[in-house]
């Protein structure tokens, strides 16, 4: 198994500068269960000498993966208050390479979209730009042919977006996921933009207070008319993500048991929608859509209803990595034709350039939608001897999504290559 390792700088002047690892090699890592406990000793050593952002950044990223979030999070400020302008990519090949400046939201993996995994292959580069809801002192952006905003929906990146949007509306160039749009795939009000349209089936979702839901338990205050008398419904604690605190309640007891064993202070709240197929098992897949058309990441067959992915019963049943190998190379002609009204108002009502969602096919037919976010994972490090079918996949998602962005840049140069695809 190849470890991580720390690249030479490649700045002659500055030999001890440490040139950024980044979030695909270090998340490849981790997921292939390295332990990157040597690396960050090293990163740490390194900063204890200098004051070096870049290695900052790095060891907070190596903390995130092992779990230590608050950590990462004092690291990744200290790195802020050096710096909010990190140049993550110095493109090779290309005499004028196409520049991207991206723009972030300080905070954990989810806090932005992870399009370091998507750009890992392309010649492209990149610049990273943190903002918050302080004023830049330097209201000029790096030089840049588009931007691309990668701070995702939520309450902590309100104020961030708002910002962003300030910070752009001075650009000539392409805005790609506009601030005002990415705030349209927050948990409660993704429904009011999705969840009305022809062929989409969503479950409304509502937001409640922890004394709300106490209240709702002791018979003080009646749920939401969405969930009243509809048991089941799921719950999950604001802000988590990846199932992290998501439980189904299926009568009053188990919600104040919930209640009991859990610290949040805001919940969402929906009513649970069986999507079990004909033979009893749950079939949820992960989807993007960039510029417009849509692209399958992965399928899981499960026989719970809260379906995770990569897991044991993937692993476990070559039959469903089959159906999932045949899903992928059916997509296009049979799921995507089967939802193409629903997948074009995706498109369309969120005006997003790119964003991802979890869904299913619900019992009538329609596209039922769980979760849509600009800030999923997309990835092909999966095990390839369990997974053969996915690294191409991966590598056509990413394709698109970089020819997204060299149509999106004014110069001719940067124009899409069609043929650039069988590089990889």
């Amino acid at each position: 198994m190849n470890t991580v390792q720390v690249p030479p700088s490649p700045d002659a002047e500055h030999p001890w500068m440490h040139q950024p690892i980044g979030l695909a090699p270090l998340l490849r890592a981790a997921t292939a269960g390295q332990d990157l406990t040597q690396l960050g000793a090293l990163l740490l050593d390194h900063v204890r000498q200098h004051d070096d952002p870049y290695a900052l950044l790095d060891l907070s990223l190596v903390l995130q993966m092992k779990y230590q979030k608050e950590s990462a999070l004092a690291v990744q400020q200290q790195a802020l208050q050096m710096t909010r302008h990190f140049r993550l990519r110095r493109a090779g090949t290309l005499p004028c390479a196409l520049k991207v400046l991206v723009l972030k939201a300080p905070g954990d993996l989810m806090a932005n979209t992870p399009l370091e995994c998507l750009l890992e292959n392309a010649d492209v580069q990149i610049d990273v730009l943190y903002a918050d809801a302080r004023p830049l002192a330097n209201t000029a952006l790096p030089e840049h042919d588009v931007i691309f905003v990668a701070a995702c929906a939520s309450d902590e990146s309100a104020d961030v977006l708002a910002q962003i949007s300030s910070m752009v509306s001075g650009t000539a160039c392409r805005v790609l996921n506009r601030p005002e749009h990415v705030m349209k795939t927050m948990r409660d009000t993704a429904y009011a933009t999705l969840g009305a349209a022809h062929g989409i089936c969503m479950a409304r979702t509502v937001r409640l207070s922890r004394e709300q839901v106490g209240q709702a338990v002791s018979g003080a205050l009646n749920l939401p008319e969405v969930l009243k008398n509809d048991y089941p419904f799921i719950i999950r604690p604001l802000g988590s993500h990846a199932g992290t605190g998501l439980e189904k309640i299926c009568d009053e007891q188990a919600l104040g048991s919930y209640l009991e064993n859990s610290e949040a202070k805001e919940f969402y709240m929906a009513p649970f929608i069986d999507y079990s197929s004909a033979d009893g098992l749950f079939r949820k897949y992960r989807i993007v859509m960039i510029d417009g058309k849509p692209f399958v990441c992965h399928m899981g067959i499960s026989k719970d209803w809260m379906v995770h992915y990569p897991y044991a019963e993937m692993m476990a049943h070559a039959n469903r990595r089959e159906e999932e190998a045949g899903m992928m190379a059916s997509f296009d002609a049979e799921f995507a034709e089967r939802h193409r009204d629903a997948l074009r108002h995706v498109a369309e009502l969120t005006g997003l350039d790119y964003v991802g969602f979890d869904c299913a096919e619900a019992n009538d037919g329609r596209l039922l939608i769980f979760e849509i976010a600009t800030g999923m994972v997309v990835h092909d490090m999966d095990d390839p001897e369990l997974f053969p079918y996915k690294v191409p996949q991966i590598r056509r998602i990413a394709h698109a999504f970089e020819q997204m962005l060299r149509r999106a840049a004014p110069r001719s140069q940067f124009k899409p290559n069609p043929t650039a695809v069988e590089a990889w």
